[in-house]
């Protein structure tokens, strides 16, 4: 039993109502993996510069994470900094700067080629076509993109999507990728460019699920206060596919609960800026979350 992902490790400079972190860890395969690590053993490829410090390589060791797939290149990591308004689902992108990630393409060790379960972070679609060329193996891939892709690399999207099983996004990237308003006729419309389930984002919302034979709708956990929404959307891959690892079950039931599992390390990522509320968690809190997330919905009392 394995994960891989791979994606951005980088750094994020983020401002929100709640305060700013400077050139904290950050990026896709970040939170996915220290997200996944809770569940299953979890294998990094990626990139970072010179700059990167010990501390952020001692936290992924210190979660297990396997880094033999992590490259450090001369040059800069990649920076993201981003505002964040009082609709926490509004923000503005102030800085990007790529760096190293610049020609970065991602090669697999020879012992991750054999990944059961993979996520595809949000990356160009070109090199997640490069990743799933080098698999040998695998039970599942699940894959996530953003509108600068979908509107740039659509046709490279579009290969993509018929090789994988599951595809994340967010709302209005759905819209976007399907061209039609109503969510619903758009995660249908979706389905039919190859992927077997659709996974919505709906931030505040919550989630929503679609295959061809079933929707399953997933509400937010109530938070009396969010600071960082910030990786909220890898970190609820991180534990969706980390409890389908762990589990093993892919049916419609292992499914739904894997995706209310996401959703709880989700919830517990926006408590704090960065990875730093994931960093002081343990499993035992987010079995305690998980049940009080199953008391929350249950309507058969």
């Amino acid at each position: 039993m394995s994960i891989l992902v791979v994606g951005t490790v980088a750094f994020d400079s983020i401002e929100t109502p709640s305060g700013s972190a400077e050139r904290v860890l950050g990026g896709s395969a970040s939170y996915f993996a220290v997200a996944a690590s809770f569940f299953a053993p979890v294998r990094v490829v990626g990139v970072v510069g010179e700059d990167f410090p010990q501390e952020y390589i001692d936290l992924f060791t210190q979660r297990g994470i396997d880094l033999q797939g992590l490259k450090r290149e001369r040059g800069e990591t990649f920076h993201w900094r981003g505002r964040y308004h009082e609709d926490l689902n509004v923000r503005d992108t102030l800085e990007l700067h790529l760096n190293v990630l610049t020609g970065f393409v991602p090669r697999l060790p020879e012992a991750y080629r054999d990944a059961e379960y993979v996520f595809l972070g949000n990356i160009d679609p070109e090199m997640q076509l490069e990743v799933l060329s080098q698999l040998r193996c695998f039970r599942l891939v699940a894959c996530d993109t953003m509108d600068h892709w979908i509107q740039g690399s659509v046709e490279a999207l579009r290969k993509v999507l018929p090789r994988i099983e599951t595809l994340v996004i967010n709302d209005s990237e759905a819209r976007l990728l399907s061209g039609d308003h109503n969510i619903v006729r758009a995660a249908r419309s979706i389905l039919k460019m190859g992927p077997k389930t659709v996974l919505i984002k709906r931030g505040e919302y919550g989630v929503l699920q679609f295959s061809d034979s079933s929707v399953f709708a997933v509400p937010a956990y109530p938070l009396e206060e969010v600071f960082d929404p910030t990786g909220a959307g890898d970190s609820f891959a991180g534990g969706f596919l980390g409890q389908l690892a762990r589990s093993r079950d892919s049916g419609q039931g292992g499914l739904r609960r894997a995706i209310v599992y996401g959703s709880v390390v989700a919830s517990f990522t926006v408590e704090d800026f960065g990875l730093k509320r994931l960093s002081s968690l343990s499993l035992a809190d987010i079995e305690e979350r998980y049940q009080r997330f199953v008391e929350l919905t249950d309507f058969h009392t």
